[in-house]
C-alpha cells in the first residue's frame, strides 16, 4: 500500500513539474513575442564637456531617455570602448576622379585608425558601358569585416565613375551592408562615413526614400563634404561640347524642387541652357546637397566635416575615427507599442555630470507599420 502511495506521489510530482516547466516555456515565448512586437530603439550618443572634450567612463545611470516626453526604461548600454560597424562610402565621380589614389590612401589611413574589433564595409561607384551609353552604379566592394588585408584589397579595386549614384549608394548601406539585425555587441553602434560632395546625378532612388530608411535604421551618419563646386562651375560654362554637364536627372530635380508650380519653360537639354541658368542650377543643387547631409547627420547624432579639397580628407577622416571611438549607445523598448508609422522624438538627459556638458544624439525615429 505504501509502495502504491509512493508511485502515485511520484506521478503527481512529475506531472506538476511538467506543467510548471510548460508554463515557464509559454511565458518565455510570450516574452519573446512581446520583445519582437516592441521595437528596440537604439540611440548613439556623444557627450562632451563645455570645452568640447569627450567625456569618457560614463555609466548607464548617468543617462535618462525620454520618448515624446515620457521616460523610458533603458535595457541596453554600451560604453565608448565597445566596437563599431562602419559603412565607408567613397564618391569617386566628378572632380575626384583624377585623385583616386589620394582617396584610397585617405580611406586606408581611416581604416587603420579604427580600433581592433571595429568592422568596415566599403561602398563605391563605378561605370560600365551598355551599348553606346556609360552607366554609373554603386557597388558594395566588401561586406562588414575586421580583416584589414581584405579591406586593403577592396580599396585597391575602387574604380572611378562618370556619374554620381549617391542616393543609390546610401540605400545600399541600409539594404545590403546593414541588412541583418546587428549582434548584441554592435547594437546602436553602426555608422555611415561618406566622402562626397553630396550632389547626386544618376540615382534611381531619391533623398526622401533615403532619409526614411536611415531614420528607421538608426545609423549614425558622418559626412566628409568635399568642396567641388568651384571646380565644377569653372568647367560648366561656355561651349556645350567641352563643358561639364548636368544630367537630365539633375535638371529635373532642379525644376521639381525649386520651381514645382512655375509656368516658366522647362529646358531639359543641357546645351539649350544659358550660362545664368547653368550657374543657378549649380548653386541650388550644391545648396540642396549641403542641407541633405546636415539633415541626415543631425537626426542621427552624427556630424558633417568640411574638406576644401581631397588633400584635407585624411585629417577629416581622423576626426571621424576619434568621434566613433567616443560614442556611447543606449537601447530601450518603447512604451508606445503602436505600430503606426508616427515620428517619435527622443530626448536624453544627463545625471551626475558637471555643468556645461553637451549631448549629440539621435533625435528621433519613425515607428514601424504593421
Amino acid at each position: 500500500m505504501r509502495f502504491v502511495k509512493y508511485i502515485l506521489l511520484s506521478v503527481f510530482l512529475f506531472n506538476f513539474t511538467v506543467i510548471i516547466l510548460a508554463q515557464d516555456k509559454d511565458t518565455s515565448k510570450e516574452d519573446e513575442v512581446l520583445r519582437i512586437e516592441t521595437q528596440l530603439v537604439d540611440v548613439p550618443i556623444i557627450v562632451t564637456d563645455k570645452s568640447g572634450k569627450p567625456l569618457l567612463n560614463l555609466k548607464k545611470n548617468n543617462f535618462v531617455v525620454y520618448e515624446d516626453g515620457k521616460k523610458q526604461e533603458l535595457s541596453d548600454f554600451a560604453a565608448t570602448s565597445a566596437p563599431f560597424e562602419v559603412a565607408l562610402l567613397l564618391d569617386t565621380s566628378g572632380s575626384t576622379r583624377s585623385d583616386l589614389a589620394l582617396i584610397q590612401r585617405a580611406a586606408e589611413s581611416f581604416i587603420n585608425s579604427l580600433r581592433p574589433g571595429d568592422r568596415v564595409s566599403i561602398v563605391a561607384f563605378k561605370s560600365y558601358r551598355e551599348g553606346n551609353k556609360s552607366i554609373a552604379v554603386s557597388e558594395v566592394l566588401t561586406l562588414l569585416t575586421d580583416d584589414r588585408n581584405k579591406l586593403k584589397n577592396a580599396l585597391a579595386n575602387v574604380k572611378t565613375s562618370n556619374g554620381t549614384p549617391y542616393y543609390d549608394g546610401l540605400l545600399q548601406v541600409v539594404e545590403k551592408v546593414f541588412r541583418e539585425i546587428p549582434k548584441d555587441e554592435f547594437r546602436g553602434r553602426r555608422a555611415l562615413v561618406a566622402l562626397t560632395d553630396g550632389v547626386d546625378s544618376t540615382s534611381v532612388a531619391g533623398f526622401d526614400e533615403v532619409s526614411e530608411e536611415f531614420g528607421q535604421a538608426g545609423i549614425v551618419s558622418y559626412f566628409i563634404q568635399v568642396d567641388t563646386r568651384e571646380f565644377f562651375e569653372e568647367n560648366l560654362l561656355g561651349d556645350c561640347d567641352g563643358a561639364m554637364r548636368f544630367s537630365q536627372a539633375q535638371i529635373r530635380r532642379y525644376y521639381r524642387t525649386f520651381y514645382p508650380k512655375s509656368k516658366i519653360e522647362k529646358v531639359f537639354n543641357f546645351c539649350n541652357l544659358g550660362d545664368f541658368e547653368r550657374l543657378d542650377i549649380s548653386k541650388r543643387l550644391y545648396g540642396l546637397a549641403d542641407a541633405e547631409m546636415q539633415s541626415l547627420a543631425k537626426m542621427s547624432g552624427g556630424k558633417v566635416f568640411l574638406a576644401a579639397d581631397l588633400s584635407e580628407a585624411r585629417g577629416a577622416f581622423t576626426k571621424v575615427a576619434q568621434e566613433i571611438g567616443t560614442k556611447y549607445s543606449l537601447g530601450y523598448y518603447s512604451t508606445n507599442e503602436k505600430r503606426d508609422g508616427s515620428y517619435r522624438k527622443i530626448k536624453i538627459e544627463l545625471k551626475g555630470i558637471p555643468a556645461g556638458a553637451q549631448i549629440r544624439a539621435r533625435e528621433g525615429y519613425t515607428a514601424p507599420i504593421n
